[in-house]
């Protein structure tokens, strides 16, 4: 009944810029942490970016930090991912997630409520 919803993903050039949205239903996720995290082909789940809920406090990994963006609208109950200067090792599926921790997002790479992903395929 509760899901996250991602979209926005697709295929663009190094250099280009792409937003994700997660949309989320069944519950309302305004004290949640929310986060993205990304996996490629053969690699582990990595830790993209966060955002917390009162003070939206946000939290990035450190080779996309200063290139996404990562917000939230609360009244919609949706999270974004601003993605900018995409770079070819951006490619990945995209997953967002929500939590009431911001350590086991962050640190632990957990989460209460997955997404199903939305592909993000960037070209060199």
């Amino acid at each position: 009944q509760v899901q996250l919803v991602e979209s926005g993903g697709g295929l663009v050039q190094a250099g280009g810029s792409l937003r994700l949205t997660c949309e989320a239903y069944g519950r309302t996720f305004s004290n949640y942490v929310m986060g993205w995290f990304r996996q490629a082909p053969g690699q582990e789940r990595e830790f993209v970016a966060a955002i917390s809920g009162g003070d939206r406090r946000t939290y990035y990994e450190n080779s996309v930090k200063g290139r996404f963006t990562v917000s939230r609208d609360d009244a919609k109950n949706t999270v974004y991912l601003q993605m900018n200067s995409l770079k070819p090792v951006d490619t990945a599926v995209y997953y967002c997630a929500a939590d009431r921790g911001l350590d086991t997002i962050a640190n632990w790479g957990l989460a209460e409520y997955w997404g199903q992903g939305t592909q993000v395929t960037v070209s060199s």
